[in-house]
């Protein structure tokens, strides 16, 4: 059922009109599709840069690397899930997938393709962030990109962060930006950008001024611009042409088979709902961060069904914001109780 090569490209020539920063190629594995590299060359041809994010198995060899940048693929993106083989294989279930990730990372250096890190931290593998923050020290890489669990799918709700190990998780990451030759994002962990201004705002305030930008290394592909979110500025498509407004957020707004994708991302109900932060509930509607962040959409639909409620993992209550009282469930029949 998944889009066809031909259907694929002219999808690839929509995004090009578009004018997007980067197209990602992921998963499940991308490296299964025998027209994988067509659709990179096709990309290139027409003026789309190209992430990709292949799983670490025995199809992930040093040829592969090599054709997937003659192709030209501008950004190997590859996923590090913890700071040894045990926490790493074990939460991506596959033994030897450490090992063969830091293959391919040696493997993209030894040809000049621009490596990103993925690292979705939850309950399993927190404990091994600052590991994780010395491993990639060593690591030549453009970009690691911090990953926030959201729990859906494989994802459980018993793994998920509790809103002050999403600040302390924060204070190591905006620790690292400081120092890192690599650029650092956050994917469903939208109040980080609240606590960073937060803490530049503590810096300049206590004189400090803003730290100076350590030199990072330089890649093909530009940074998104602030206030990215679940549908604002990010559209997810599956393989067989449904569009989501993120791969976490199971709402599902039209299909590229049947309409164009401009016109989904524009003009459909869900996607312009997302973007209007007036429809915001509970303090994300009160914040005063709102436009920069806005919270994860994701995150408050897979806990409260709601995909404009408010953030459950964020510790921060806006300036002023009173929360509402606990409303009493009406009961639709009278129960009574006779005693004795």
């Amino acid at each position: 059922m998944e889009l066809s090569t031909e259907e694929g490209k002219r999808l690839i020539d929509q995004i090009a009109a578009l004018k997007v920063p980067v197209f990602v190629l992921t998963g499940g594995d991308p490296l299964k599709r025998p027209d994988l590299f067509d659709l990179i060359r096709h990309a290139c041809t027409v003026g789309v840069r190209v992430s990709l994010t292949p799983s670490a198995t025995p199809l992930l060899t040093k040829d592969r690397v090599v054709r997937l940048k003659n192709a030209g693929l501008a950004r190997l993106a590859i996923s590090m899930d913890g700071a040894c083989a045990e926490t790493h294989d074990s939460f991506r279930g596959m033994p030897g997938s450490f090992a063969r990730t830091l293959d391919a990372v040696r493997w993209a250096n030894d040809i000049g393709l621009p490596v990103q890190i993925n690292t979705t931290f939850s309950r399993r593998n927190i404990a091994e962030i600052d590991e994780m923050v010395a491993l990639l020290e060593g690591l030549n890489i453009t970009l690691w990109s911090v990953f926030f669990l959201v729990p859906t799918g494989r994802g459980k709700l018993n793994d998920l962060l509790n809103a002050d190990e999403f600040e302390h998780a924060f204070a190591t990451i905006y620790a690292l930006s400081k120092i890192a030759g690599f650029d650092i994002k956050t994917t469903e962990a939208q109040h980080y950008r609240r606590y960073l201004l937060q803490q530049r705002v503590a810096e300049r305030k206590a004189g400090a001024g803003v730290p100076a930008t350590p030199e990072k290394t330089a890649d093909a592909i530009g940074r998104a611009p602030r206030g990215l979110n679940d549908g604002k500025g990010f559209v997810f498509i599956s393989h067989t042409g449904d569009v989501f407004p993120s791969g976490f957020l199971p709402l599902s707004a039209g299909n590229v088979r049947q309409q164009a994708l401009a016109s989904i991302y524009r003009t459909a109900p869900l996607f312009v709902s997302l973007r209007d932060t007036s429809m915001l509930e509970g303090k994300c509607g009160a914040c005063e961060f709102k436009e920069i962040c806005g919270g994860s959409r994701a995150r408050a639909y897979a806990l409260t069904g709601n995909p404009n409620g408010e953030e459950p993992c964020c510790s921060y209550v806006p300036k002023g914001y009173v929360p509402p009282l606990p409303t009493l469930k009406q009961a639709s029949t009278l129960h009574v109780l006779q005693g004795r």
